[in-house]
């Protein structure tokens, strides 16, 4: 364990019950719903199991995104959306790690896609202002945390640029969600 968490582990321990509800997910927010799913899966992880430490952020691993694959888009899909949410952190609502929008192209991603540095993928800055995949990382101490990756297939290609904060992401997608998808990975420091 790295000394800064170290340092962390009785804050961490103090706030152990303090956890968001899960109804405050983006995955149910009511601007995303659709009956339509996407199987989203990784050969890193399955779902309902621990995130390898590689795709981990910060004093964990060097947050490298894994690799990703989904099914069948639906017909028409113009845009596609990521979000890195964590379900656990000892906030009042989830915490979004990352959103990333991109065009679709094929059934996946490949480790390590989701760069700043490749011009396929727009990130909008989380609240620590990182436009970038930030991997999980639980504040120490604070038990195990459930990290929930989401894809959303849209009918348009969405521009950031005019979103104000993460908390405005279902009212930017309202109305262009054809299909939805979710991975959720485990991580406990």
């Amino acid at each position: 364990m790295h000394p800064v968490e170290a340092l962390l582990v009785p804050v961490g321990r103090l706030l152990r019950n303090r956890r968001p509800d899960e109804a405050a997910s983006i995955a149910n927010a009511p601007e995303l719903a659709t009956g339509n799913r996407i199987t989203l899966t990784s050969p890193a992880f399955r779902d309902g199991d621990v995130v390898p430490a590689k795709h981990c952020g910060q004093f964990i691993g060097d947050d490298v995104s894994p690799a990703l694959a989904w099914s069948a888009l639906p017909a028409g899909t113009k845009g596609l959306v990521f979000v890195l949410e964590d379900l656990d952190n000892p906030g009042a609502v989830p915490g979004i790690h990352t959103v990333a929008v991109f065009a679709p192209s094929g059934g996946g991603l490949p480790e390590g896609a989701l760069t700043p540095d490749d011009p396929r993928f727009r990130f909008l800055p989380n609240h620590r202002r990182q436009a970038k995949y930030v991997g999980p990382r639980p504040l120490p101490g604070h038990g195990t945390h459930r990290y929930r990756f989401h894809l959303y297939a849209l009918d348009t290609d969405v521009d950031f640029t005019e979103v104000a904060d993460m908390q405005a992401v279902p009212s930017t997608l309202a109305g262009h969600v054809l299909a939805a998808g979710t991975l959720t990975g485990t991580r406990t420091t």
